[in-house]
């Protein structure tokens, strides 16, 4: 009876719950409970409303080169990745909820810059800055389209210098300021430790020493970054972003140009008759013409090296000069670092000095307690209840205490000549 229940059962099952027949088509996939859309994983993450790849768009600041006009994009980073041809491991640098230290990337299109609270995307046209409520941001802009509109007619320096060497002087500027308001709180509340030692004065040195630490660290990341720029030719070849375009646009001109002599002598020995192995004269004109565009291009690409090589010796003056800026500024916060450290090591030698009275102070009352002691010793073998020769000697207890004087004395004495002439401290 009850295997012909099961029996009855089994359909009505099979009914209820079909198995499930993977193909090639629909893969197998795990069932989904109902009522599960929208639950969330343990730890508040939301599937459903993750961010699909290369989502969400950013406000970016442009300024042209060609007319120094300012406005507001909104990009997001895959057409940031397309339209300045940057992976996106470089836009990662730019991003400010991530914390990289400062760095300047040279790429075949684009310089990125993250330096301090600029972050920008420099290229030979414009330049893309992340738009940020930092005032420093705005006033980059700014200053930026103010050189622009005031260009100077003899100078010559392409845009992509002109926009990373007021990215360098913002980053100088900020960093020496900081400095400079470091080194005025910092002197007087070191001069005021080394009157008045306190818990207070210790705290705040404390924090000062931490912020120091942490502007030295950022200080001398700028400066190795300008310093190896200095010292790689390449990469300052590499910023030389208006060189590069110009090239590429003569090379398409050239091939274009080619192409066409190609067609027109492809279709001139196509319309005319089989000629005769000697070249003809309209064959012979467009091979010089062929020669004489390949010498050209030849000349054009040394003349280009030549110019290449002075632009690189005017990007390697100007990071020198900044790299002057920011070495001050590091010289600076060294000073400071090393008056610091002088200033810890006296107050150490202050404390070692009070530290030695104290133990010389407690010597000297453990010697005086000894000979004190003495006497006490001396008062009671005299106060015990026993009979000796010595209490029948007259006045013997005048003469014991006087001896006992005399040698806790002597003691007492040699104890100070072992701490003053041995030089175990200072008396």
């Amino acid at each position: 009876m009850a295997a012909a229940r099961d029996s009855a059962k089994q359909p009505l099952l099979h009914r209820a719950h079909p198995p499930h027949v993977a193909s090639a088509s629909s893969p197998a996939l795990p069932s989904v409970p109902p009522g599960s859309a929208g639950r969330r994983f343990p730890g508040g993450l939301d599937v459903p409303n993750l961010k699909k790849r290369g989502g969400g768009t950013r406000s970016w600041i442009r300024v042209e080169a060609a007319t120094a006009s300012v406005q507001t994009l909104e990009i997001d980073k895959a057409t940031m990745m397309r339209r300045c041809e940057l992976p996106a491991r470089d836009l990662r640098l730019l991003d400010p909820l991530f914390v990289y230290p400062s760095t300047v990337l040279g790429r075949e299109r684009a310089i990125v810059v993250n330096l301090e609270q600029i972050r920008c995307v420099i290229t030979a046209d414009e330049v893309l800055l992340l738009n940020s409520l930092d005032s420093y941001v705005l006033q980059y802009a700014a200053e930026l389209q103010r050189r622009l509109l005031q260009r100077a007619e003899g100078d010559e320096l392409p845009f992509e210098f002109r926009a990373l060497e007021l990215a360098l002087e913002a980053a100088c500027s900020f960093l020496d300021a900081q400095a400079a308001e470091l080194e005025i709180e910092a002197y007087p509340l070191l001069d005021e430790l080394t009157s008045k030692i306190s818990t207070l004065n210790l705290e705040r040195v404390r924090r000062l020493k931490s912020r120091l630490v942490a502007l030295t660290r950022r200080v001398q990341k700028v400066r190795d970054e300008i310093e190896q720029l200095m010292d790689d030719d390449g990469d300052m070849a590499e910023m030389y972003l208006t060189e590069k375009k110009l090239r590429m646009e003569s090379s398409v001109f050239g091939d274009q140009s080619l192409l066409g002599y190609n067609s027109a002598g492809a279709a001139g020995t196509s319309a005319s008759a089989p000629v005769s192995p000697v070249s003809s004269p309209t064959e012979s004109r467009k091979l010089e013409k062929a020669f004489s565009l390949c010498r050209s291009r030849h000349d054009s690409v040394k003349s280009s090296d030549n110019t290449t090589t002075e632009h690189i010796q005017e990007l390697e003056m100007l990071l020198e000069a900044y790299f002057v800026v920011i070495d001050s500024t590091l010289n600076k916060l060294t000073s400071l670092k090393e008056y610091i450290d002088d200033t810890e090591d006296f107050i150490n030698i202050q404390l070692d000095n009070v530290r030695n009275q104290l133990i010389q102070f407690e010597l000297l009352l453990t010697t005086a307690t000894f000979v004190v002691a003495i006497f006490g010793v001396v008062a009671g073998v005299f106060g015990m209840n026993f009979e000796t020769t010595v209490f029948k000697i007259q006045n013997a207890f005048q003469w014991v205490l006087v001896i006992t004087g005399v040698v806790g004395a002597f003691i007492f004495c040699s104890f100070l000549w072992f701490f003053k002439y041995k030089r175990l401290m200072p008396l």
